[in-house]
């Protein structure tokens, strides 16, 4: 995949988030939510969700996960993506064709 496809994927992806998420959880993660929700003095759990999003898209950021994953998936990076450019367009490499050099000496 290309730049382009992760730009129109996020974008489709982000239209089909609703305001309200109805997400099952499982009995550990219902315990540690509510532990937090003890922990933080809050009623209500959808800000807690906000953040642990934040914080596992943070967390993936900094330890570089995010880029292999999207390195994988796509060919691209998360810097990449914000500048809306890959790094050969920035540099300017893909304007040059490839040296073909096993031709390169071969006289015709």
């Amino acid at each position: 995949m290309s730049l382009d496809e992760l730009t129109e994927q996020v974008e489709s992806t982000y239209a089909d988030i609703d305001d309200e998420q109805s997400v099952s959880l499982d009995r550990e993660t219902r315990h540690e939510l509510a532990m937090l929700s003890a922990a933080f003095g809050t009623g209500e759990t959808d800000e807690l969700l906000r953040r642990a999003v934040h914080l596992l898209f943070q967390t993936t950021v900094d330890r570089g996960t995010l880029d292999f994953h999207l390195r994988q998936e796509h060919d691209v990076t998360y810097d990449e993506y914000l500048s809306g450019m890959t790094y050969d367009e920035m540099t300017g490499q893909d304007q040059y064709p490839q040296r073909d050099d096993e031709r390169r000496y071969q006289m015709d």
